[in-house]
Order: C-alpha cells, then structure tokens, then sequence
C-alpha cells in the first residue's frame, strides 16, 4: 500500500516507517521538519498541503501520529493546538475520503483518560487506583487531552458519515524523555519505565506493531478505539491495595521481584493510582505487547547468571 505517514520524524514515526517498508508498503513521510524518513515538509495543519499530498501520491492509506504533544503545553498556545490535532485531523479525513483513502488509523494518547479527579484523587488520597477501560467517558484535564478526544470523535464521524474504516489506538507512554510523576524522582530513568510497563506503558517496537495491526484490521472493524499498553498482571480487585501497598500487590504476582529490584538497587512506586486495561485490543484487534514487567525480571535474573 502507498501509506501517508504523519510525524514521520517523531519518536513513532521513526520506528514505524522502516516497519512498514519491511511489509512492502510505499510511505510517505509527512513532517514539518526535513528528515531521511519526511519525503513532505510542512504541517498537517496545511490544508491544501495535505490535500495535494493524499492526491498526488495516490495515498491508500493514512497512519496518523503526527501532532503537537503534552510537553508542547508550555511552548505553544491553545490555538496552536487547535490547529495541528484538530484541524489537522480534519484535513486529512476530508483528504482521505475525497481521494477514497481504504484506511485510517489515528495515534491517540491515555492521557486524555486521566480527568483532573483521577489525578486530584492520587494526590489526595484515593482509596483505589482508576481502573481504565475504553468504556469509560473520559473528561481531560488539559488542551493536550481536548484536541486529542476531539480528534477521536472526528474520526468516528467520517467513519458514520463516510463510511471510512478508521482504528484509534490510545497509546500509554512509549517516549524516551524521563518521567515527570511526581515520585518518579526517588528512582532512576529505567527504574521508573521498568515499574511503569506493570500499568501505564510499553516500548516504542510495540506501539509501531500496533499500528501495522490496525493498519490490517481497519476494513474488518470499521470503527474502533483500543487502549494500548504493556498487558498488566492486575485486576480491578486488585486496585484497592494498588494505592495503599503497591509492592505487596506486585510481590503476589512476581514473588522473586523484591530480591531482583534489590540486587539491582531498585524500588518499587509505593502507590499505583491507574492501570490501563488493553484487554480489548487482545480481544478485538489481535494484538498484545511483547514486552511486559515479565520481561524486565528475566533481564535481571540473566544479569545474576551472566
């Protein structure tokens, strides 16, 4: 397929496009900033840009992941926002369906999940950790979370209005940048991702195959939203002690965890307050991370024996 590729040069982008070429398919890297994978400079926000890019190039399919980020809050204005997610979003579905593009898939974010009570809830002492599926009615607490949602609920517009096969997947954290949780600072940078594949993340390898899934799947589903995460050995049962004891809940699913993490000189989050349910995107989408928690204890285990 000749696919579109939006943020061709970001952190997904850069994994997805030599992913892609692999399968055979022809991709077009649409950027604002020239790079070895951007074959188009400019901004999805360029309407007439995106308009010529699907046409000319005969487009068939569109991956979208290609926007402004929550890191981007303290640089860029709401506006700003509003024109790249937004706007760019709808660009490229009024593109898609005015050149009869086959598929859609569109990177979303988790973190237009987390309302400012979820959040107010953690810091303030919440009896139990957020639970979260795609059944919930998210309500985001920043203009990172607004445009995101907002997107999502363009896509399933053209998907009714057009008929266009379109998959949205809710990516957990993939980005290499360091933490920014408030207790995050008590562990180092792989201490912390390590913890955080047990309920909020997976590697950037992952969230590229997920894409190619849906890339497959969309004819077949229509219309879909699938959170996509790390798959966590926790359950909604398990969300009480998550707050209060979080290693103790760990310790139950991976009894060797504390010897390993101490050996390493590691620590577990004393709380969890959320953890993504991807078991939707097993069920519907056929797809599973392949790294997991699991994963990081058999590298220290091999550490041990090496």
């Amino acid at each position: 397929m000749r696919i579109l590729l939006t943020g061709s040069l970001g952190w997904l982008g850069s994994a997805l496009a030599p992913r892609l070429r692999g399968l055979g398919h022809d991709v077009v890297g649409l950027d604002p900033v020239a790079s070895g994978e951007t074959r188009i400079v400019g901004s999805i926000a360029d309407r007439d840009l995106v308009m010529g890019a699907v046409r000319e190039h005969r487009i068939e399919a569109i991956i979208h992941s290609g926007a402004l980020h929550k890191p981007n809050i303290d640089s860029h204005g709401n506006s700003a926002f509003i024109a790249t997610n937004v706007q760019g979003t709808l660009n490229l579905l009024d593109a898609a369906v005015a050149a009869g593009v086959e598929r859609f898939v569109f990177t979303s974010t988790t973190s237009l999940m987390i309302s400012q009570a979820i959040r107010d809830g953690f810091s303030g002492g919440a009896r139990k950790a957020a639970w979260l599926t795609e059944e919930m009615s998210p309500e985001p607490r920043n203009i990172y979370g607004v445009t995101k949602l907002s997107a999502e609920h363009l896509c399933r517009l053209y998907h009714l209005q057009h008929g266009l096969p379109v998959v949205v997947l809710r990516t957990a954290r993939f980005f290499p940048e360091a933490d920014d949780m408030a207790h995050a600072i008590e562990q180092s940078d792989a201490n912390t991702k390590a913890n955080e594949l047990l309920f909020r993340r997976l590697t950037v390898d992952d969230a590229a195959q997920a894409h190619v899934a849906a890339l497959e799947k969309a004819p077949q589903l229509g219309f879909d939203v699938f959170i996509v995460c790390a798959p966590t050995p926790f359950g909604p049962e398990d969300c009480a002690e998550l707050i209060a004891d979080a290693p103790s809940v760990v310790a139950r699913y991976y009894p060797d965890f504390p010897a390993l993490y101490a050996r390493k000189g590691w620590t577990m989050f004393s709380s969890i307050d959320r953890v993504y349910d991807a078991s939707r995107a097993r069920d519907r989408l056929g797809f599973v991370c392949k790294t997991s928690f699991a994963d990081v204890l058999a590298a220290l285990r091999s550490e041990e024996t090496a």
